[in-house]
């Protein structure tokens, strides 16, 4: 039995324990991988994973020189009526959740505002300060967008379709722009090739899609985020945690976990929130040494 049949036999094990709302498990370790249902294989909205494929689409856009990453937004977005301070706001803080803009979620936040991206940075800055924020991510890709055009489109072409992931579907807001910060619908299984690119410091097979540096930033450049355990660090997409893991977070349980010191991956698909945390954090134990 290889090491990704022991480690997923393990998590399946500890979902039946704890009732764990499980849908799709994948595992990877080394070139080794092994799966696991609970649920039909279909596409499902992966939320927060989504901020991760957003990151990534950046790095792209960065690496052909479309955008800087640390330029004013209002380099870009020149017919906005920008709050104080929030004109020096720059993509790399939208991303890392430190524009220091106040907007928080709602179940209708894309239709809240005619606007969601301006009435993000008509609001005032408090400097470098975290704030996490599914508007920040709409409002980055909205500064991405006026450079490289319909970012649905540039994330599909430059990044879905080399790892193999046809046709995806993505929520967009009234006026035609991607939802960003979630509404992606992906199975498990390609969710967990995202986190492979990822582990591999952006390549697949002999390509280079996402410059190194960038996907290194995803989980190394850290901003102090809060004090709650596994949520004291963030960077572009990255959570720090739990133990030696660093993770993609999205609500209901969407998990994308990374171990360096194993070369793992583990991807869980799942509608159970509240015990996504304790799930992680079992898995960061199996990695450690619990499952050999």
């Amino acid at each position: 039995m290889t090491r990704a049949e022991t480690v997923r036999d393990a998590v399946v094990a500890e979902v039946a324990r704890t009732g764990f709302r499980a849908h799709g498990l994948h595992v990877l370790v080394g070139d080794d991988a092994a799966e696991h249902r609970w649920t039909p294989d279909v596409r499902e909205d992966v939320q927060s994973i989504a901020k991760g494929v957003c990151v990534l689409a950046t790095g792209i856009a960065v690496a052909d020189g479309a955008i800087d990453p640390d330029a004013p937004v209002s380099a870009s977005l020149t017919d906005v009526d920008f709050g104080a301070g929030t004109d020096a706001v720059t993509l790399r803080h939208l991303l890392t959740m430190t524009s220091g803009v106040d907007l928080p979620w709602s179940p209708t936040l894309l239709t809240d505002w005619p606007d969601l991206a301006r009435e993000f940075l008509g609001r005032p800055s408090r400097g470098r300060v975290f704030q996490y924020s599914n508007a920040s991510t709409y409002t980055a890709m909205r500064v991405l967008g006026a450079r490289v055009g319909d970012v649905g489109r540039f994330v599909q072409e430059r990044l879905l379709t080399p790892l193999g992931i046809d046709d995806a579907e993505w929520e967009r807001c009234p006026n035609g722009h991607i939802a960003s910060g979630g509404g992606l619908l992906l199975r498990t299984a390609e969710v967990a090739r995202l986190g492979r690119l990822v582990r591999d410091g952006g390549r697949v097979a002999d390509r280079q899609l996402v410059a190194p540096e960038w996907v290194a930033a995803m989980h190394g450049d850290w901003v102090a985020a809060g004090r709650s355990p596994a949520y004291e660090r963030y960077a572009l997409a990255g959570w720090d945690g739990p133990g030696r893991l660093w993770r993609m977070h999205g609500a209901n349980g969407q998990l994308l976990l990374f171990d360096e010191a194993v070369g793992a991956v583990v991807t869980i698909t799942a509608d159970d929130h509240a015990s996504a945390d304790a799930v992680a954090a079992s898995v960061a134990v199996l990695l450690a040494g619990g499952a050999r």
